[in-house]
């Protein structure tokens, strides 16, 4: 009975960590898009979430944290999405149609607000770029991984670093004309790549 109990104990654990950390994360957001990030405490995200500084900092160790938490997973769903297209799509194919079905999928309000908030603030814009380099890692490896081709191919690298420049351009166009869907702006960019390199 005592080895039931505590097998389950672990699972308990991580569930109540992983509440606490979406809770925080939530109301961390919540403040920021609201009052403004440098306006924002720890301690009034604390407070919002029901938590202790001291727990909070267990979670995050900074208001920078809590943000680019939201965008943890982000690398990755690019990467799938392009593990998702035929392996026979030639590469810039590959990535756009990748990067066009991401953007359908994850566009929204809040998305904007994040990426807006991100944009308007010195501390988190410098921080995000962070995560540019690592989605053009991941990518250049995911596309080699798929062609079959050695993890450091530079066609594949090109490929991701074009994309990747393009992903920002388009974040930005959307920013400006929240009325134009970011896609748009992304088949504009891909389409003016493949003319200036044929």
């Amino acid at each position: 009975m005592q080895d039931n109990i505590s097998s389950t104990e672990p699972g308990l654990r991580e569930r109540k960590r992983a509440e606490t950390h979406a809770r925080i994360q939530a109301e961390g957001m919540r403040l920021f898009l609201d009052k403004g990030f440098e306006a924002t405490t720890l301690d009034e995200v604390a407070a919002a979430a029901e938590v202790s500084r001291r727990t909070l900092l267990n979670y995050f160790g900074s208001k920078e944290e809590i943000v680019f938490s939201t965008k943890a997973d982000f690398p990755q769903f690019i990467a799938d999405a392009v593990a998702a297209r035929p392996a026979a799509e030639p590469l810039l194919d590959m990535v756009e149609n990748a990067l066009i079905d991401l953007a359908e999928r994850h566009r929204s309000d809040e998305a904007r607000a994040v990426a807006a908030l991100i944009c308007a603030t010195p501390s988190l814009h410098a921080g995000d770029q962070a995560k540019y380099e690592r989605i053009e890692r991941l990518l250049a490896k995911t596309l080699a991984d798929k062609k079959g081709l050695p993890e450091h191919d530079v066609a594949c690298r090109v490929v991701a670093g074009a994309a990747v420049s393009i992903l920002k351009l388009a974040t930005s166009a959307w920013l400006e004309n929240p009325a134009q869907e970011p896609e748009i702006f992304g088949r504009q960019a891909f389409a003016a790549l493949r003319r200036v390199a044929g």
